[in-house]
């Protein structure tokens, strides 16, 4: 199984990126996590709607490789780690390549949400979308860690 992290903005901060490929490298061999940058559309203006409709048709090239959806949204479920990992684990017994939607400022087009086989957040404060990613990198590593029994996430 993949998952991926499908970013819709610019270029990270380095010490983002940094921090990304150091938990994507720690990831299991065989859960392979990959960050994609998905160009947002140029604000020139356009409105909300068309904005966040040419972002989907860029995300949408994109999933055709990922049969599980789940949007990354401030309204999502609010899920304790464990409750992270559990998912995760059900999603890695069932199989099928899961892509993680974190959207532009705009957030993600509402038709794309509706088709999402989850919606999550990462927390109730607002976070700056490149910070967004580290977090989801490092959750994930968390997540199969919790998992896997491995030292890395500490319970009381």
């Amino acid at each position: 199984m993949k998952l991926a992290i499908l970013a819709v903005g610019h270029k990270p901060p380095d010490w983002v990126a940094r921090g990304c490929a150091d938990y994507q490298r720690r990831m299991p061999r065989e859960l392979g996590l990959a960050v994609i940058e998905v160009k947002p559309e140029a604000r020139s203006g356009k409105t909300r709607e068309q904005l966040l409709a040419a972002e989907k048709t860029r995300l949408l090239a994109v999933l055709q490789d990922y049969p599980r959806l789940v949007v990354l949204d401030e309204r999502g479920a609010d899920l304790s780690t464990q409750q992270f990992a559990e998912r995760l684990e059900r999603w890695l017994q069932t199989g099928g390549n899961t892509a993680f939607v974190i959207g532009s400022a705009d957030g993600v087009d509402e038709s794309l949400k509706q088709q999402a086989n989850a919606t999550i957040r990462l927390s109730s404060l607002t976070l700056p979308h490149a910070l967004a990613r580290l977090v989801l990198c490092e959750q994930l590593y968390r997540a199969v860690s919790v998992i896997r029994h491995h030292p890395y996430h500490r319970q009381d």
